[in-house]
């Protein structure tokens, strides 16, 4: 049903996560990363760009509907990106520095035997059977301070939104939220964001959506946020699901802000799951082991199991994982941790202060399964 490869290609490699549940849509989550640390920026990038191409080849049939890259230095590296890849697909292009020593990463997600282009409000759409799948990267804007940039850019997004048939409270599954210089900024986002989902029905007794706000770098430096986003055209409210794991976790409106901890959408055929960035907290909303990386990880481990258990998932189920480290001293230690639990998965490491700076480390994954829910449409 899901399967773990790994590939190597000519100075990079692959770890490559497969959901096959014999139906026409295959997913694929895969992330690339070069293999020689001590190349120039031009060479790591040409390994990413040709081990993403031979990818493709040896996975006939598959779309990548969503990309990431994971640039060491965006307003050095993010112009070549940009002109170089004209895939038909959302990317998002963030300065969040590979911590194995590379300048650049790649996190792609790919399936088979879906149509893609780009929608009538500029997002990028994936069709397949009666649903548009409505993804959006990098959108930016240079407002005066972080609580304007994010003003517009949900304003933006709820426009573009409108013109889909959609609305953020009904449609809008995910986002991510990259904010320079996260602790001087965050708190401006914090306030347009909760400003705003008010204004659009979202509210601790209705229900927010799920979110990673984290470090992150646009190329240009007056960029205070930048957004990526995700929302599906065509689903149901019952379809819909949100995760709370109160065991372990508080909700987070308890300390002012506005996301879900984690949200998941059932089909007929398959669930979906998607982890919103997670660290060491309690049900308290108290940071648990400040100073201590180990046992953070720990606890960020047990968060996110209680999330997905929630889900009726495990870890064997992820598919793929992002993970957010504070100090760059911190790296070998975490990825130590990580290929002894989880080998072969596909996650990269990189650098982004979380919103809190007693937080160390945090992740955010996403997960499917094989369910039967005939009473909702096939994916």
């Amino acid at each position: 049903m899901s399967t773990l490869s790994h590939i190597a290609f000519e100075n990079a490699c692959a770890d490559i996560f497969c959901f096959d549940n014999g139906t026409e849509v295959k997913e694929y989550q895969a992330m690339i990363h070069v293999s020689q640390h001590k190349l120039p920026y031009a060479q790591q990038f040409e390994a990413i760009m040709n081990a993403y191409s031979q990818l493709l080849e040896s996975l006939p049939g598959t779309q990548a509907v969503f990309k990431r890259y994971f640039l060491s230095d965006a307003a050095n590296q993010a112009d070549d990106v940009i002109l170089a890849d004209v895939t038909d697909c959302a990317k998002s292009l963030i300065e969040q520095a590979p911590l194995d020593g590379t300048k650049i990463a790649l996190w792609v997600y790919l399936m088979t035997n879906v149509q893609t282009g780009i929608g009538k409000s500029g997002l990028y759409e994936v069709r397949h059977g009666s649903f548009r799948h409505l993804w959006n990267g990098s959108a930016h804007n240079l407002a005066a301070n972080s609580e304007y940039q994010t003003r517009l850019l949900f304003n933006e997004y709820n426009m573009q939104l409108l013109e889909e048939d959609c609305t953020l409270e009904a449609n809008c599954i995910r986002t991510w939220l990259f904010v320079n210089d996260i602790d001087l900024n965050y708190g401006g986002v914090v306030r347009a964001r909760n400003q705003f989902f008010f204004t659009q029905g979202l509210t601790v007794h209705t229900h927010f959506i799920a979110s990673t706000g984290i470090g992150g770098r646009q190329m240009d430096p007056n960029v205070l946020t930048q957004m990526d986003n995700y929302a599906i055209a065509g689903i149901q409210k019952e379809q819909i699901h949100y995760l709370y794991a109160p065991t372990h976790l508080n909700r987070t409106s308890d300390y002012g802000v506005s996301f879900e901890r984690g949200t998941y959408i059932d089909y007929a055929d398959r669930r979906h799951v998607f982890i919103s960035g997670t660290a060491s907290i309690n049900n308290k909303g108290e940071v648990m082991y400040p100073k201590d990386i180990v046992k953070q990880t720990h606890r960020m481990w047990e968060n996110v199991e209680a999330l997905l258990k929630e889900a009726d998932c495990t870890y064997d189920e992820v598919s793929e994982m992002v993970v957010y480290l504070r100090d760059v001293a911190d790296y070998e230690l975490v990825r130590d941790l990580f290929e002894e639990r989880f080998p072969r998965k596909p996650y990269v490491i990189v650098q982004a202060a979380v919103c809190r700076s007693a937080w160390l480390i945090e992740m955010e994954c996403m997960a499917v399964k094989q369910i039967s829910a005939p009473a909702h449409p096939a994916f």
